[in-house]
């Protein structure tokens, strides 16, 4: 059997009810877990290297959890990026009133969505969006569901950036490390889950080639732990000069 084979395994955390306080300790955890792999800097220079023609007003984040990922993201692009009408779909409601203030201080309106993102993916009447992003979410889907939810993503959006773990032996040994930074059970579990379960070499690629349409695709490693997908319609983009 392939040491590097693809694994997809229920999480913890995905069934835990979200008043847990092991789901609630689990969540902060990830908060430390971004930090580690350098999620906000990685997200930075995969949308700046989208070279969109135009800066995006309408957002989605899918499994965006309590939206403080994007937070971090929006107070490095607001400058760049004004007045943005954000949707965070998760399956539970987790955004507190504290950071959807901050996104109003960033002149980002903000819209919770709760929804199952295949459901969503589904949905012939679902908006349509400048821009999705997913971190840490598509691999929570084995193939079949993968290739229907990226075909529902590239059907409502006009650009996607996915950050994943990278399945490699320096996210395993990653990954159980966790526990360095007090990460609890969940966590400790989870993590080593996240990247039997991540991605590798062109494999977003492959199954993003079934959707119709004129995309210019980049899948790459971001060290450390970090696997990178980004597509992008060949009308959004900028020309090159």
């Amino acid at each position: 059997m392939n040491a590097f084979a693809r694994r997809v395994l229920p999480e913890l955390l995905d069934n835990l009810s979200p008043q847990d306080p092991r789901a609630q300790r689990s969540r902060r955890d990830l908060r430390n877990v971004h930090r580690a792999m350098g999620s906000v800097s990685i997200l930075t220079r995969a949308l700046s290297n989208l070279t969109l023609a135009t800066p995006p007003r309408r957002i989605i984040e899918l499994g965006a959890g309590d939206g403080t990922l994007l937070l971090r993201l929006a107070a490095a692009l607001h400058p760049r990026w004004p007045r943005v009408q954000l949707t965070l779909l998760d399956r539970h409601d987790l955004v507190t009133a504290e950071t959807k203030e901050a996104y109003q201080t960033l002149d980002w309106s903000v819209t919770v969505l709760r929804d199952d993102a295949l459901t969503w993916a589904r949905a012939a009447t679902a908006e349509r969006y400048d821009l999705c992003v997913a971190t840490l979410f598509l691999h929570h889907f084995a193939t079949a569901e993968l290739d229907r939810l990226l075909a529902g993503i590239a059907a409502h959006t006009n650009a996607f950036v996915a950050s994943e773990p990278q399945r490699d032996t320096l996210s395993r040994l990653g990954s159980r490390a966790v526990f360095l930074f007090g990460a609890n059970d969940v966590t400790r579990e989870d993590a080593v889950k996240s990247v039997a379960a991540g991605f590798r070499e062109q494999e977003l690629t492959a199954a993003w080639r079934l959707v119709p349409g004129e995309w210019i695709i980049d899948e790459h490693r971001a060290l450390p732990f970090t696997h990178v997908f980004t597509a992008v319609r060949a009308s959004a983009r900028r020309e090159r000069r």
